[in-house]
């Protein structure tokens, strides 16, 4: 079955946003537990930690994307940016890279890892 690629910033922007839910869903099962005064407030820390940690993935994919190379899609048109040396699309899910060495192969997201020799 083939992977579903998506662009770098996307897939840490969906991870970020997923904490969210997650620390909310977390916050939530705590006030199943509101006898037991303890209990709750490790669930509610959790759930702040949780969204706390968002934040922080948020301002970091902010501060990066601002150093990505933006580039025009090819396919699209559109303005969209490459973190690595090769990256999708945003919205047409085209394949991008400013490597001329990887132009006409395969997209494959191993390009990105760098080698040890």
């Amino acid at each position: 079955m083939a992977r579903k690629y998506t662009s770098k910033i996307n897939k840490i922007r969906t991870f970020a946003l997923s904490l969210i839910f997650v620390g909310f869903i977390i916050m939530y099962i705590g006030v199943f537990f509101r006898t037991n005064m303890w209990v709750m407030t490790i669930f509610m820390m959790l759930g702040m930690l949780s969204i706390i940690a968002s934040t922080v993935v948020y301002f970091w994919i902010g501060m990066l994307s601002t150093k990505a190379v933006q580039v025009t899609c090819p396919n699209c048109g559109k303005h969209t940016k490459i973190l690595g040396r090769v990256d999708m699309c945003m919205y047409c899910k085209e394949p991008l890279t400013l490597d001329k060495d990887l132009e006409g192969k395969e997209f494959d997201e191993s390009y990105n890892r760098k080698k040890l020799k």
